[in-house]
């Protein structure tokens, strides 16, 4: 195992949607409250390496499943096309999984001082069932993965948790009922990016598993993500009006553009075409999270 191949295998393009949640909820409790930007970093550090968690255990399940990869990265290795082997694979898997822990544990300390308190516990059993969750996506017994459950999965840990969980761990507050609003939001963005991912593969997902689109049609599955781009907008814009008006509130009114492309390219392409559709989506909507939060802390400079 090469370090080019292990760097392949983190599959990095996805870290930007992973960070995308605990961005934006970082920067709210930022312009709500005064937050330390040390426990900001090791927010988004955590949020990151249990991603790569996340897709070195897809990979293995993918691989013990009879899952074929069918990435975008034309340099992407993976068990099934024989480049690395399954224990050199879960080594690795080994390494990632101390790192997120570590890198938890370091948020937690930052955050509230200690580890010893009822908050910290807290959130060192909520980081347990996140490792877990990640894994099982993919591998166990029954993963949820292949039950058309990726979607709650996603819109949870991407978007509640991600969001919510960063602004609690910033500031000790949950804030207002109001913070759900982005939180929503970034999860309907991170449960389309996997959506346009399954109509991609509805074809050559049928003989292996079960997803959303492959329930709903390719057509109803667009319709789907349209949905589903509309409501996390539509989320944007009200929590923005329910604050106090500022323009620089509406500087991720920036990326709509992107949005409206995203959609353009879905209706009019299918199968592998759709390819192109995926990158624009992760990157739009980290710049979306980027753009919000700083729209708000600007405000208050």
């Amino acid at each position: 195992m090469t370090i080019k191949e292990s760097i392949s295998l983190l599959r990095l393009r996805t870290l930007p949607l992973s960070a995308s949640g605990v961005i934006l909820g970082s920067c709210l409790a930022a312009a709500d409250y005064k937050t330390s930007p040390l426990v900001a970093v090791f927010i988004l550090l955590t949020a990151l390496s249990l991603q790569i968690v996340s897709n070195i255990s897809n990979d293995i399940g993918d691989f013990r499943n009879g899952v074929k990869s069918s990435r975008d990265d034309n340099n992407f290795v993976s068990l099934s096309e024989g480049q690395m082997s399954e224990k050199e694979i879960k080594t690795l898997l080994k390494i990632w999984i101390g790192i997120t822990v570590a890198n938890g544990l370091l948020m937690i300390y930052f955050s509230f001082g200690t580890l010893f308190c009822l908050d910290s516990f807290i959130l060192m059993i909520l980081g347990y069932f996140a490792i877990n969750a990640a894994m099982k996506y993919t591998l166990g017994k029954n993963p949820y993965g292949y039950r058309g459950l990726g979607d709650i999965y996603v819109f949870i840990f991407f978007g509640l948790v991600s969001v919510v969980g960063s602004y609690f761990v910033c500031s000790h507050s949950f804030g207002t009922w109001m913070t759900f609003l982005p939180a929503t939001a970034i999860g309907c963005f991170s449960v389309a990016v996997l959506n346009v991912n399954n109509i991609r593969d509805i074809e050559s997902d049928r003989q292996s598993r079960v997803t959303v689109a492959i329930r709903l049609g390719e057509r109803n599955a667009k319709i789907y993500q349209t949905v589903l781009i509309s409501i996390g907008w539509a989320c944007l814009l009200c929590f923005t009006l329910m604050r106090i008006f500022d323009i620089w509130h509406f500087l991720f009114f920036l990326t709509l553009p992107l949005y409206i492309l995203h959609l353009l390219i879905v209706w009019k392409n299918s199968g592998k075409s759709l390819d192109k559709a995926l990158p624009l989506l992760v990157i739009s909507t980290f710049a979306l999270s980027v753009l919000f939060g700083l729209g708000f802390i600007v405000f208050l400079l």
